[in-house]
């Protein structure tokens, strides 16, 4: 399980203020019916890009772009459950989230996709955002195992759930790759309930 280990992510961030934004945000409902999610990253916020009253959204500022980190503020991702918010994220580039606090099943969806979410206090969240905001180059790191963020030469303490750390550090998020890990496992399994299937 050694390839699916995540210890942390590390790069340039990008901020999005706000509290509350929810899934629909994200990624509007009218992307949900690709079949699958190759090309979802370009449609990441696109209402809001579109109807942004405040200059360009960050999404489609030229500084942030190639930025892997995303900065949020509290209950991001709640909403509707569609796994295609996070799935959208990622294909846009986003390796990692800091935020207040992300919806349960938001959070879940990123966890199955390798995405850690670690939370800080509202003012070190908005303290960073700031920080990039003035800074877009700065580089940021989101430290799973010892579950801190460093901006420069500032760290901080984050939050994330013991079962969740255990399960980037030790590769048991990947249910895919662990599932393939037990091919074996489960060819022995089907062999054994097959004849209990074959009875009358």
């Amino acid at each position: 399980m050694g390839e699916s280990r995540i210890t942390g992510t590390s790069g340039r961030a990008i901020p999005v203020r706000g509290d509350d934004i929810d899934t629909d945000r994200i990624i509007p409902a009218r992307f949900l019916r690709c079949v699958s999610f190759d090309g979802l990253g370009e449609h990441a916020f696109e209402d809001d890009r579109k109807n942004f009253s405040d200059g360009k959204h960050p999404f489609d500022r030229a500084e942030f772009q190639g930025a892997s980190i995303l900065v949020v503020n509290g209950n991001f991702g709640c909403g509707s459950s569609r796994e295609h918010a996070p799935q959208s994220l990622m294909r846009w580039g986003i390796k990692g989230f800091i935020g207040v606090s992300f919806a349960e099943i938001f959070f879940g969806n990123c966890v199955a996709n390798g995405l850690p979410c670690l939370t800080l206090e509202a003012a070190e969240v908005e303290e960073i955002q700031a920080l990039v905001e003035s800074d877009p180059g700065c580089l940021l790191e989101l430290d799973v195992s010892e579950r801190r963020v460093r901006v420069g030469e500032k760290t901080y303490s984050a939050g994330l759930r013991d079962g969740v750390q255990r399960a980037f550090l030790e590769g048991l998020w990947d249910s895919i790759t662990l599932l393939l890990a037990d091919a074996g496992d489960i060819d022995r399994v089907a062999a054994r309930l097959l004849p209990l299937k074959e009875r009358p």
